[in-house]
Parts: C-alpha cells; sequence; structure tokens
C-alpha cells in the first residue's frame, strides 16, 4: 500500500512536469513576443501593443496559478490592480513597470526554460531507462560500425550484461528527480506568482491610508450635502411656517376669516418639510434596505428609472449595512447619471457577489451598461466621482468606460469583508 501511494505520487508529479513543459512552449512564445514589443516601445506601436501584451500574460499566470493550486492543493493568489480607464502616458507607464507585473515577466522567462527543461528529462529518464534494460535483446542487430551507445559503445555481451544496471540506475534518478522538479516548478510558480508577505502588506498599507483618505472625503462631503440641504430645503421651510404661524396669530386678533387660509398654507408648508427632512434621512441610509434588503432596494430602483432598466442579480448575498448603503447609493446615482446625461433608450444593471482572490473574502460587483451616445467623463464634484469617492471608502474600485458613440459602463468592485 505504501509503495502503491508512492507510485501514485511521482506519476502525479511526473504528469504535472510534462504538463508544464507543454505549457513552457507557449511561454518561451509569449517571452519572444514580449521581448520583441520591448524593442519596439521607441515607436508608438510597441506602446500601443504592450497593455495587450500584459493583458495575456495575466491570462498565462493565471492559468499558471491554477494548474499549481490544482497539484499542491494551495491556492497561489495574486490581485493585480485596475486596467486604467481613459489612460494617459504617465498611466500606463505605471501599469507597465508594476511589480505584479514585472513578477509576471519573470516567471515568464522561468517557466520558459526551466519547465521544458524538466519535462525533457521526465521524458528522456524512463525511456532511457527501457532502452538500457532492452539492450542485451537487440544489440547484436546492429550494425558493427553503429553499436549501441547508451551511455558506452556495446560491443559484447559483456557490455550489453551491465546495460540494465545503467537502466536501473536511471530509474533510481527518475524516482528521486521528477517529484524534485515538480517541486521545483511549483515552487518558483507560487514564489513569483504569488506576492511576498511584505509587498503584500506594503500594498494593504497603501490600500489602507488611501481608503481612510477617501473614507474621510467621502464622511465630509455627505456632512456638507446634508447641511445644504437642510439649510436650503427643511430649515427654510420651517422659518416659512413660523411666519405663516405668526401671520394668522395676528389675522386672529384683527381679521379671523383670514387666519384659516394661512393656517392651511403654514400646513402645507409643515407637511412638505416633513417630507425633505424624510428624503434626507432616506438619503443617509434607506430604510427599504431594512425592509427588502439590497436586491429589493436596487429592484425598486430599476422600477422607478427614468430610462427602462433591466436587472439581472445573480447570487448577491448580503453584505454589512454600510457596503450595502454604498452599493444602493451606486445604483441610484448611476441611474441619474443616465437619465441626465446619455441619450439612452435602455440600461442594464447587473449584480452579484464573488469569492475574492485575497484576505477580503467576497467582493460585489455591480455593472451599469447604458446604450447611450458615450463620452461620458469623471469631472470634480460630478456623480462620477462621487460614486468613486464612495467605492474607495471601502477600498473598492470603480471603473468607467465611455467610448464616443457609447455604450457606457460602470463597473464598481465592493470588498465585502468588513
Amino acid at each position: 500500500m505504501r509503495h502503491a501511494g508512492a507510485v501514485k505520487k511521482r506519476t502525479r508529479a511526473a504528469v504535472y512536469v510534462l504538463v508544464e513543459g507543454a505549457a513552457a512552449v507557449v511561454s518561451l512564445f509569449l517571452l519572444m513576443v514580449g521581448l520583441i514589443l520591448l524593442s519596439l516601445s521607441i515607436l508608438i506601436v510597441g506602446w500601443l501593443l504592450l497593455p495587450s501584451y500584459v493583458r495575456v500574460l495575466r491570462w498565462w499566470a493565471g492559468l499558471a496559478r491554477k494548474r499549481t493550486a490544482a497539484y499542491t492543493g494551495r491556492p497561489v493568489l495574486q490581485r493585480y490592480p485596475p486596467m486604467p480607464s481613459n489612460p494617459t502616458f504617465g498611466d500606463w507607464r505605471r501599469f507597465l513597470t508594476d511589480q505584479s507585473t514585472r513578477r509576471d515577466a519573470a516567471w515568464l522567462s522561468i517557466h520558459g526554460l526551466g519547465a521544458f527543461v524538466a519535462a525533457m528529462l521526465t521524458i528522456a529518464l524512463p525511456l532511457g531507462a527501457l532502452n538500457s534494460i532492452a539492450v542485451p535483446l537487440y544489440w547484436q542487430q546492429m550494425p558493427a560500425g553503429e553499436p549501441v551507445n547508451n551511455p558506452y559503445p556495446v560491443t559484447s555481451w559483456l557490455g550489453a550484461a551491465g546495460m540494465p544496471l545503467i537502466g536501473i540506475l536511471y530509474l533510481l534518478i527518475a524516482w528521486w528527480l521528477i517529484p524534485a522538479m515538480a517541486k521545483w516548478i511549483s515552487w518558483s510558480t507560487t514564489t513569483l506568482l504569488a506576492p511576498d508577505t511584505r509587498s503584500d502588506l506594503s500594498k494593504r498599507v497603501t490600500a489602507l491610508t488611501a481608503s481612510r483618505a477617501a473614507a474621510l472625503d467621502a464622511h465630509s462631503a455627505e456632512l456638507k450635502r446634508i447641511e445644504r440641504d437642510l439649510h436650503d430645503g427643511a430649515q427654510n421651510r420651517l422659518v416659512a411656517v413660523v411666519m405663516m404661524l405668526g401671520m394668522a396669530e395676528r389675522s386672529l386678533q384683527n381679521n379671523p376669516d383670514q387666519a384659516l387660509p394661512q393656517l392651511h398654507r403654514a400646513q402645507d408648508a409643515a407637511t412638505e418639510a416633513l417630507s425633505e427632512l424624510r428624503t434626507l434621512v432616506h438619503d443617509i441610509y434607506p430604510p427599504i434596505l431594512d425592509e427588502l434588503g439590497l436586491e429589493g432596494a436596487i429592484s425598486a430602483l430599476a422600477g422607478r428609472s427614468a430610462v427602462p432598466c433591466v436587472l439581472e442579480i445573480d447570487e448577491l448575498r448580503r453584505a454589512p449595512a454600510a457596503v450595502e448603503a454604498a452599493a444602493y447609493f451606486v445604483v441610484a446615482e448611476a441611474l441619474t447619471n443616465v437619465a441626465k446625461h446619455s441619450g439612452a433608450r435602455s440600461v442594464t444593471v447587473t449584480a452579484r457577489t464573488e469569492a475574492s482572490d485575497d484576505s477580503l473574502g467576497e467582493t460585489m460587483l455591480i455593472d451599469v451598461i447604458d446604450d447611450g451616445q458615450g463620452g461620458a467623463n469623471e469631472r470634480p464634484g460630478g456623480g462620477v466621482a462621487g460614486i468613486r469617492r464612495r467605492v474607495e471608502a471601502f477600498e473598492g474600485t470603480a471603473v468607467l468606460e465611455s467610448p464616443e458613440g457609447g455604450p457606457t459602463t460602470m463597473r464598481v468592485e465592493l470588498p465585502c469583508g468588513f
């Protein structure tokens, strides 16, 4: 039983090395393409093609992580920075020289050469062993001037008798070397394609610093909005109510017939002030989230949308209240922007929860896509800026893609592990 387990383990290692060896051919090709693009980077065409190349490199490295995770039973995690939207030259330069991109490129060169050699040895050692064991059966059929050379010329029965020992030696080498090569390939993949602890901690500290600043900005903007809405709306109406009640009091003393209409106007003004206060409280934390949950709240937004809205919700799980409130705000603001600026005939909202590739647990993904005229951009104090500020407070990302002629896509990722 013990020997059967050892054979199974080495067979699994051999299959892994052979698969990685076959993949190494693609890695070598991608390595050559990357070197060519780097040599062309002094030209415009090189910079235009490099972002697409990095996307392919990320995809290929992701497949390597999955293969290694399947072999070792341990996930190989990596979180890439988001692709820049409407990028400048500086944005692309930072993206192409990001640490994760450099690590992927280093893995590509090592994998392309190392895994290919390992696969050749995995094939050559067992075949060499079988050939050596079979030499005594066929060495005499070889031409006199072309004896078997494995690893020495076999010209006699004495030389042929020693070949099975060479074959056993090859098998022993393969028995030890193949698992070692599989371990090296998985180790190099895990080491190069997963960020080290210090790098991950540094990025985490940077992200927390940025999210804290975004949270403070969002909190400050929210306080200013509440103060403005109270001052310009409910407060003015309540002042008007006080004035109308004062006028009604004087009318009761001097002209009682005019008091009742003034009281009615004061009552209407008080009702409007109360309605505005309810709206203000609703914007701070919509009560509908408690009543129907995020799915029901988004459905209500879609039903009230001025532009016909298609809602697609797939496995949207409950999240912390603050995250759900941010998601509700994102959808509400995005639908408002579509109605005001896009000229769209329809809009699609998709929302789902997916497992994240990092320690933050699950991630809520929200896409708002309209068929409008496109050309949307982010401006300070605008709706998109407000969405980004709200999302970044939770270490999330918001990406706007709006080419001229449309469609416009707002993609938001909100970590739920808070």
